[in-house]
């Protein structure tokens, strides 16, 4: 490995400078940043000494030209930011300033790649499609072609979106440039002046005769590209243009097979300047690509996000902005009690690589909902039921779920909400004559929950489906049943034929168990939206009846009864998620049989499903100091007189 290179110190700096400014004080502690980025800073900061010598030159006006374009130009929209001037946090600035002021020896710009990894939400889909914007009209470029790229067409849309919206709350850029598709469905952002464009492309795009010619390409989510398919047709048109940006921005992933593993591990080798770099990624400063930019936010060796918050800001630079610790600890919170998340919010939230699955629920978490009660005290009250019935020799279960009223609980921006409370409990079913035999093969003591009360266990090899029915049909003269939560698996032909013969009629809601499809909603449902004046109402799938039990379990809302049938399921329990962090739960996975938590989620997607949305309740003194903070952070937002952006009318961005 290269030894460690004595790091040039710079006689002066212009005080407008943004990005240098950033750069020092990363160097000297004043902002806390991970080792990526302060190689990155380091390596600004030498290449500002002795970068002349390779004939790259640090254009301050140039970066100024981009910095007023962002913050005299561009709008923000949505949220709290609505309506807002982009204001740029130092670490924006130094990206920006650095992708636009480094110069080569003919006066092209010398960065030709650009590697951004964050934690979700600190800001890089405005600062992509801020560049975009930039690009198609403040670039001197004629003709400029400007793609927002992804593997799937969604994806590309998503960022391609919020540039559509950036330019409609900027008046500056909605009187220069005209869209193509009505509102929300743009597919083309046009810059007649300069016969420039923008528009989102996928990897579908590659089969086309006639292949792009980017000035731009901003490639989002690149942990999610499946290969190097778009980003290669994209660079391939990169020759016919005479300073061309290929902009990745992206999470930490999972796969270290794949395109993103393959960019973070360049990425992270240019900022240390060394392909060797030690288990502390001690700066070096080789060059190693004097094209590719890098801005790699990650933790330290041995920092402890989930109880060490002052590690935070190294993976959120814009903690405290646009996201805020007090959402990040609920994230931790839940990291915490759910298993199952926790690789997930070490990936999205604080920048680590992780590859291991996780058991789904804490037993801590579990235990704090576990209680003893006697489902009859709810006679003649409504309840929600789930079924997940199995294919013939192992367990039935039917999950019962009934509101108890309602509570207060404080949200993470300091408001607190009413939301509804919930008992649940659920009955299991196991043939009997193979119970011993297949107690031995699960290693789980059916027999014993059998002896207890706790698993039923009709005589047969297979389950009886008419014991189950005869049960449901119980369950109607105990309570009123609003709904049957099923999935189409053995239901019709199985289950269904035994409540009619038992001559029940109680509302059936289709909920189907795996991740991918989503049931249609029944006519019931989308007749009580309309006359309520609602949006159409979306049917149930698993994704979301997990999601709505694990914020009913950390927020203390439901009352599980205690079954060692259900403890057993939760504990064994893991999840299989997709690439939008949709998650259900897997039985080919499982440690032990999860039937009785299947069917204890999807009585919890259907008793949540036809609620009202929650009802938010903000006292005067978190008016008061909401409005405090929203001052305190307008005026820290201000721009000083040294930089203060250009009107956004100025002829010299157009």
């Amino acid at each position: 490995m290269a030894t460690k290179k004595t790091r040039k110190t710079l006689s002066s700096i212009d005080p407008t400078d943004r990005a240098t400014a950033y750069a020092q004080d990363v160097i000297a502690g004043k902002f806390v940043a991970g080792p990526h980025v302060r190689n990155a800073c380091r390596r600004h900061i030498d290449d500002l000494a002795s970068g002349h010598e390779r004939g790259l030159s640090w254009d301050l006006d140039a970066a100024k030209h981009a910095w007023n374009f962002f913050e005299g130009v561009l709008k923000l929209s949505e949220g709290q930011f609505e309506g807002k001037p982009l204001a740029l946090h130092p670490s924006q600035a130094f990206i920006i300033g650095s992708i636009f002021g480094w110069k080569r020896a003919d006066g092209t710009r010398r960065f030709r790649r650009a590697y951004i990894e964050q934690g979700k939400g600190n800001g890089k889909s405005p600062v992509a499609g801020g560049i975009g914007l930039y690009g198609m009209t403040a670039d001197n470029e004629p003709g400029a072609q400007i793609y927002a790229a992804a593997a799937k067409k969604d994806q590309a849309g998503i960022l391609f979106q919020d540039a559509c919206k950036m330019v409609r709350k900027s008046p500056a850029l909605l009187k220069r440039l005209a869209f193509s598709g009505g509102l929300g469905r743009e597919f083309n952002i046009a810059h007649h002046a300069s016969q420039s464009f923008f528009r989102p492309i996928s990897k579908d795009a590659g089969k086309t005769g006639s292949g792009p010619r980017p000035h731009f390409a901003l490639c989002d989510e690149v942990h999610e590209h499946p290969d190097r398919t778009i980003m290669e047709m994209l660079e391939r048109g990169f020759k016919f243009r005479r300073q061309p940006l290929l902009l990745m921005i992206t999470n930490s992933g999972s796969d270290r097979n794949s395109v993103c593993w393959e960019e973070h591990e360049h990425a992270v080798r240019v900022a240390a300047g060394t392909r060797t770099p030690d288990d502390l990624f001690t700066y070096v400063g080789e060059v190693i690509d004097d094209t590719t930019f890098s801005f790699v936010c990650a933790l330290d060796k041995g920092d402890d996000p989930l109880n060490d918050p002052s590690c935070w800001e190294k993976a959120n630079p814009l903690l405290g902005v646009t996201i805020s610790r007090e959402y990040l600890a609920d994230v931790v919170k839940q990291a915490k009690a759910l298993p199952g998340k926790l690789n997930g919010i070490l990936r999205l939230h604080f920048c680590q690589w992780t590859d291991a699955d996780q058991a789904w629920m804490s037993r801590e978490a579990l235990e704090s909902v576990l209680d003893e009660f006697d489902p009859a005290e709810h006679a003649g009250a409504e309840v929600f039921l789930g079924a997940d019935l199995s294919a013939s020799q192992d367990m039935t279960a039917i999950g019962c779920v009934v509101q108890t009223g309602t509570t207060e609980v404080l949200r993470p921006d300091g408001g607190v909400a009413v939301l509804p409370t919930f008992d649940a409990w659920v009955e299991a079913w196991s043939p009997g004559d193979t119970l011993a035999e297949r107690a031995m093969r699960d290693k789980a003591p059916y027999d014993v929950w059998a002896r207890d009360g706790w698993l039923n266990d009709p005589p047969g090899k297979i389950i009886r489906m008419d014991f189950v029915a005869a049960r449901v049909a119980e369950m109607a003269t105990e309570y009123q049943i609003k709904a049957l939560a099923y999935d189409r698996y053995g239901f019709k032909a199985k289950f269904e034929p035994e409540l009619d013969a038992m001559g029940l009629t109680i509302p059936l809601v289709e909920h189907p168990q795996g991740g991918v499809r989503r049931a249609k909603p029944t006519d019931e449902q989308v007749e009580a939206a309309r006359l309520d004046g609602a949006e159409p109402p979306q049917g149930l799938w698993m994704p979301g009846s997990v999601k709505e039990l694990e914020a009913l379990i950390l927020e203390g809302r439901i009352r599980l009864r205690r079954s060692p049938v259900l403890i057993s399921a939760m504990m064994s329990a893991t999840t299989e998620p997709d690439a939008f962090d949709n998650r259900w739960f897997s039985k080919r996975k499982a440690v032990n049989r999860i039937d009785a938590l299947v069917a204890l989620t999807m009585a919890v997607g259907a008793a949540t499903s036809g609620l009202k949305p929650e009802q938010e309740i903000e006292s005067i003194h978190d008016i008061l100091d909401r409005l405090a903070d929203q001052q305190k952070t307008d005026e820290q937002a201000q721009p000083t007189a040294e930089w203060a952006p250009r009107n956004d009318d100025d002829e010299d961005f157009w």
